[in-house]
């Protein structure tokens, strides 16, 4: 399995990027995608995340209503739309799938397979 992520850079504060992962090396359909971010100095801390098989869609109350997650079967790609960008959201950016489990796919735990991660700098 191989998880490749990109699309990140430098961008000023209030600017947007999107992130891309494009999955490959099995069928995703049971499996839950997720984005998490790591800042030097913390944890990784969990994103949010989108069951590969249908609509339902997973989001930290720090990005809740400035990140959008979203999927394309047909390439096999999830996208992280990030809007209005603040400096607190510098980070690498890793994208990850797991098996389907119950509850909230929030903990790093929950996920399989890594991206190597995609460096997000937002400038104030």
């Amino acid at each position: 399995v191989q998880l490749q992520a990109s699309g990140g850079g430098l961008v000023q504060a209030g600017g947007s990027l999107r992130l891309s992962c494009a999955a490959s090396g099995r069928t995703f359909m049971n499996y839950v995608m997720g984005w998490f971010r790591q800042a030097p100095g913390k944890e990784r801390e969990f994103v949010t995340a989108i069951l590969w098989s249908g609509s339902r869609t997973y989001y930290a109350d720090s990005v809740k209503g400035r990140f959008t997650i979203s999927r394309d079967n047909a390439k096999n790609t999830v996208y992280l739309q990030m809007n209005n960008l603040e400096p607190e959201d510098t980070a690498v950016y890793y994208c990850a799938a797991g098996t389907l489990r119950i509850g909230v796919p929030s903990s790093p735990y929950d996920y399989d397979y890594w991206g190597q991660g995609t460096l997000v700098t937002v400038s104030s």
